[in-house]
């Protein structure tokens, strides 16, 4: 197995060399075309720095370049009487004549209206002064402030209104919402689109976040409801990094990650838990047990006695060896340890960019390994992104770029196949639940298989990452080719009229392989189980986009024509099945199967295809009176095959109004003022996220083995297969509708130092995708219709301060906050509670329903118990005491009341820089507040291990949980109950120190730039309302870490 891993990771390396050498062969090619020169010279700022990049053109022809690290340029073929014009964003553009001169030097003054950078709103770009909708940009210096392994997880905390969670294990990523949900049952997911290219399936995790460019997030529905019924959960658009004229200019970054696992609760030692399980069997029968801190060796060999194995036994007996107890004498097994490592993770990219006026080129090469902190669990991926934009002509330009992935995860230990029972989700957690008490090995170096006697879901984790595996593989190719007509070039009466064509296919091939051997202690001995799987994705989107941008003197109009056109498919295949022969081949030896004898091999085996289609039409006028006034309308109809006849097609109308206030005449003489613009916008957008056959009969299919029965009526005499309809057709099946107003205020005063918007939001989203109970005399359960109502409200609050500012010395802060609450209006049943999916009117969309808690019975409660006894309870002092909601003492249904949202009301997000000279220091912090978490409770049955907790004892009458309880069936029946807490924190996420060399110290050497930076990942919490738990992950363990990275540039 080894060596062939080795074998395909040398290949896929040569791939990439030769890649990479075509690549830069390309870009130097498309570099070569700078030519001699004429007139030389050097940009500068107002400060005397170099100014890298500016362009520089003869006015009036295409004949230009951009000057290099120095700030330097020269250019060829400049009349004597010509004029040079120079510029570069965030400055004032500059006229220079020649008059024969051969050298000249130029000094560029700050543009405060151009600093407000140019931003993507989807299908074109505009000044940000000019946007009326509801948006947040996060460029490169942002995303790379911190080294990633998926753009997720740089976008935490780094635009207000958008919540993300994240996940330690390597290659998953968690989710991400805009503004909260809308959708009870339909997908919340935005919508993600990759240079114009929405994806079809997955996220940004296969795209290296060291290509992308910037990431502009839309929010509020006069932004979105161009991209229809796609955008109602908002939209991220994703622009990667392109060719910029010039020469060849190379660049590296890299960094190396040291990470190990922190646990905020760890399990209790062998002595803890020996003393914790005395104590359980004592509250199980306090009769004939002792109490827990009197300890009696008869009854240890009972509570412990091996129904599997004796070490465990052995091992405790070790406490006994001077016939009085000293648990110091156990051998404490930290099964944690065993299973844990420290993570290394390195990321590398190599990138180019160069060209001329005519032609530029992009391209990049990366790879990332990711080893994770618990073994087995592993991922690594390589990235090939290029991207080439070519002025053909005047009048006509072409380009393309792909970005491609090859992705391979080990997800690490599985429980897929195995014997019985279910049990932890990943090996870590595995571990936790081994009783310390347990050894790993018996006195012959064998593993054992229940360390602890236990025949019920506790098994060993010695070795399993190499007997479970659970493999997966991605290969993603994403395109974007376009071709553009500027037909004013043409014809000068059609200027500022364009056309332009788009095509981008996204194709992505995804395979697990599962293999568990029949030695993983998951199986016990009995078969080897593999699974096979693979699914493939294959979409495309074809665009006819026709633009017209004008100005009519203090008129500014913009127009926007657009017909799309887009289709989706999905092939699957999965088999699976026990008694594997040979375990060398692991998955790939199923053709040995029998899939007949289900009594030997449990086969199994699938296919399947899906397929959808989109068409579109949209309109779109930006217009704008004397750069003051701005009004945006837009309306897209679009036609979605998954919904019902009759019902495919809607339209989706947005407008936004704008009023630069900062440009009027009575604010001339207000200069602590710079920017000052109000915005309104209201939308509609769609959502027909629902299976591409929803509105259909759905038919599933039946394998009945010989002698097998598929109702008790029906016996079967041979195998054969058969079909039968599940669910009833819906034909008036239609859209989800959300429509949406924002009211907002773009602001920055003091020449900048104070800068940042704030919106409010409120939105109604009717004819809900649910799932609608119906007559069973229909012969069905359940049908999908469009019913019930859900609204919501929010403020997004975006503030960029620049407190310190000297020569040497800046300090800049930005924090994010937002405030979001849903609601649900109406249900199926209209105003009626949906109790069983714990649905209610007037209550938020996702919450606890439950019986509530009061602490724990007291001694001192013992009338109060008699009488909840008397109605058949079984309270005792130091159980969880239940709120009895309508005061009859039963604890039942009735007492049921809703607990608490399961999504945060408050997200914040805090980063400050620290720059002095060419020091940098990064701080990032972001929290959650207002909503509960589940931590589980304690059951405390003493089966399992237990971690270090405060329990109730006739000497610890305060304790944060209830009294252990030995039973197989479980303890205290509402042991859950002290599981709900509320679950707001604040989190150092990132603390950074870096150092930016002197460009002029290098420049020697041919480096235009270069820094070296230390980071610390996930330092700690500044405030958790759960000091057990990483609320930001949801368990009691996370991954602290400690990068070093290198940034260079040639």
């Amino acid at each position: 197995m080894k060596d062939r891993k080795n074998s395909s990771l040398l290949r896929r390396l040569e791939k990439f060399q030769r890649l990479f050498f075509v690549a830069l062969l390309s870009v130097l090619a498309v570099g070569a075309f700078a030519q001699s020169k004429t007139v030389s010279g050097t940009v500068l700022d107002k400060t005397g720095e170099s100014v890298i990049g500016a362009s520089v053109v003869v006015k009036g022809t295409t004949n230009g370049t951009i000057t290099d690290f120095d700030g330097k340029f020269t250019l060829q073929n400049v009349p004597d009487n010509g004029t040079i014009q120079v510029s570069f964003v965030g400055y004032k553009t500059v006229d220079i004549q020649v008059k024969g001169q051969s050298t000249v030097k130029i000094i560029l003054e700050e543009d405060t209206e151009t600093l407000d950078e140019v931003v993507v709103v989807g299908y074109g770009v505009q000044k940000k002064s000019d946007v009326t909708g509801a948006m947040a940009r996060v460029g490169s210096e942002e995303l790379n402030t911190r080294p990633v392994n998926n753009a997720f997880e740089a976008l935490q905390g780094k635009a207000a209104g958008v919540d993300i969670t994240s996940s330690e294990r390597p290659g998953t990523v968690g989710s991400i919402r805009i503004r909260g949900n809308r959708s009870i049952s339909a997908s919340s997911d935005p919508l993600y689109v990759v240079d114009g290219v929405p994806l079809s399936a997955g996220g940004i995790e296969t795209i290296n976040p060291r290509d992308i460019e910037s990431i502009d997030i839309l929010k509020d529905a006069s932004s979105t409801a161009i991209y229809g019924s796609r955008g109602a959960n908002g939209v991220i658009l994703i622009t990667t990094k392109r060719g910029k004229a010039g020469r060849l200019a190379l660049n590296y970054s890299g960094s190396v990650t040291l990470e190990t696992l922190k646990d905020k609760s760890p399990a209790m030692s062998a002595s803890d838990y020996i003393t914790w399980r005395r104590w359980a069997y004592y509250n199980s029968d306090p009769v004939n047990n002792p109490r827990g801190d009197q300890p009696n060796y008869d009854k240890d060999q009972i509570y412990f006695a091996a129904s599997g194995d004796p070490t465990a036994l052995a091992n405790v007996n070790k406490g006994w060896n001077n016939g009085t107890w000293d648990g110091s004498r156990v051998t404490d097994t930290d099964w944690a340890d065993i299973v844990t490592q420290t993570g290394i993770t390195h990321e590398h990219t190599i990138s180019g960019s160069g060209g001329n006026e005519t032609a530029q080129a992009f391209f990049s090469i990366g790879y990332l390994n990711n080893q994770g902190t618990q073994k087995g669990q592993e991922y690594e991926r390589y990235n090939f992104s290029m991207s080439v934009d070519l002025q053909v002509k005047p009048w006509f330009k072409m380009g393309g770029s792909i970005n491609g992935s090859w992705a391979v995860q080990d997800y690490g230990y599985s429980r897929t196949g195995q014997s019985s029972g279910s049990g932890p989700v990943d090996i870590y957690s595995a571990a936790k639940a081994i009783p310390r008490f347990g050894v790993p090995y018996d006195e012959e170096g064998n593993i054992i298989t229940n360390p602890c006697g236990s025949t019920t879901n506790v098994y060993t984790v010695i070795d399993e990452w190499n007997k479970s595996t659970d493999n997966r593989q991605t290969f993603r190719a994403l395109g974007s080719f376009y071709g553009q007509f500027d037909f004013g070039k043409i014809w000068a009466p059609l200027e500022g009229l364009s056309y332009k064509i788009s095509f981008g296919p996204d194709f992505r091939h995804y395979r697990q392989g599962i293999f568990i051997s029949k030695d993983s202690a998951v199986k016990m001995g009995s078969k080897n189980y593999a699974k096979y799987a693979t699914d493939r994705y294959l979409s495309w989107t074809l665009d006819n986009q026709i633009n017209y941008n004008k100005t009519f003197g203090k008129h500014n109009l913009g127009v926007t024509l657009l017909q799309s056109a887009s289709k989706y498919n999905k092939e699957s295949g999965s088999e699976s099945a026990n008694a594997i022969p040979n375990e060398n081949f692991e998955w790939y030896n199923m053709g040995s199967v029998d899939i007949t004898d289900a009594a030997t091999y449990g086969a199994g085996m699938s296919t399947g295809m899906s397929e959808n289609q989109l068409a579109s039409y949209m309109a779109r006028i930006n217009y704008a009176y004397n750069d003051r006034y701005l009004l945006t309308v837009s309306g897209r109809y679009d036609g979605s095959s998954v919904l019902a006849d009759g019902h495919k097609w809607s339209f989706f109308p947005s407008a936004a109004l704008g009023w630069r206030i900062d440009q009027e005449d009575f604010m001339k003489d207000i200069s602590w003022i710079n920017q000052l613009k109000l915005r309104f916008g209201l939308g509609t957008t769609g959502n027909s996220a629902v299976s591409a056959y929803s509105t259909l009969g759905n038919i599933q299919s039946f394998y009945v083995p010989f002698g097998s029965t598929l109702t008790p009526a029906y016996a079967t005499n041979e195998p054969y297969y058969t079909s039968s309809q599940v669910k009833m057709a819906n034909k008036d099946l239609g859209w989800e509708k959300t429509t949406q107003y924002n009211y907002g205020v773009d602001f920055s005063f003091l020449n900048g130092r104070i800068s940042g918007s704030m919106d409010i939001y409120h939105s109604n989203t009717n004819d809900l995708l649910l799932s609608m109970t119906i007559p069973t005399l229909t012969g069905f359960n359940s049908t999908y219709a469009n019913v019930g109502k859900t609204k919501n409200f929010g403020v997004d609050l975006s503030l960029n301060l620049v407190p310190i500012q000297t020569k040497d010395f800046e300090w800049s802060s930005t924090i994010n906050a937002a405030y979001q609450k849903d609601e649900i209006v109406e249900l199926a049943n209209g105003k009626q509670d949906d109790i069983s999916n714990a649905w209610f009117i007037g209550e938020s969309i996702n919450v606890f329903y439950g019986t509530a808690s009061d602490g724990l019975w007291q001694e001192s409660d013992a009338a109060e118990m008699a009488k909840f006894n008397a109605n058949g309870h079984k309270f005792e002092a130091g159980m969880v005491k239940p709120v009895d909601q309508d005061g009859n003492y039963i604890i039942d249904s009735n007492d049921r009341i809703i607990l608490g949202n399961k999504n945060p009301k408050w997200v914040l997000g805090w980063s400050n820089t620290f720059n002095y000279k060419g020091l940098e220091l990064g701080i990032e912090l972001n929290g959650r507040f207002g909503y509960m978490v589940d931590t589980g409770g304690e059951g405390q049955y003493g089966m399992y291990n237990q971690r270090e907790i405060s329990y109730w004892t006739p000497d610890n009458t305060g304790a944060d949980y209830q009294k252990p309880i030995y039973s197989t069936a479980g303890g205290d029946a509402y042991s859950s109950l002290l599981g709900f807490k509320d679950a707001s924190f604040i989190k150092i996420r990132n603390i950074s120190l870096g150092y930016n060399f002197n460009s002029k110290a290098l420049k020697n050497i041919g480096i235009s730039s270069l820094k070296l930076y230390a980071q610390a990942k996930n330092i700690g919490n500044l405030y958790s309302s759960v000091d057990f738990m990483d609320l930001d992950l949801g368990t009691t363990y996370y991954n602290r870490g400690f990068t070093f990275g290198l940034q260079v540039g040639f």
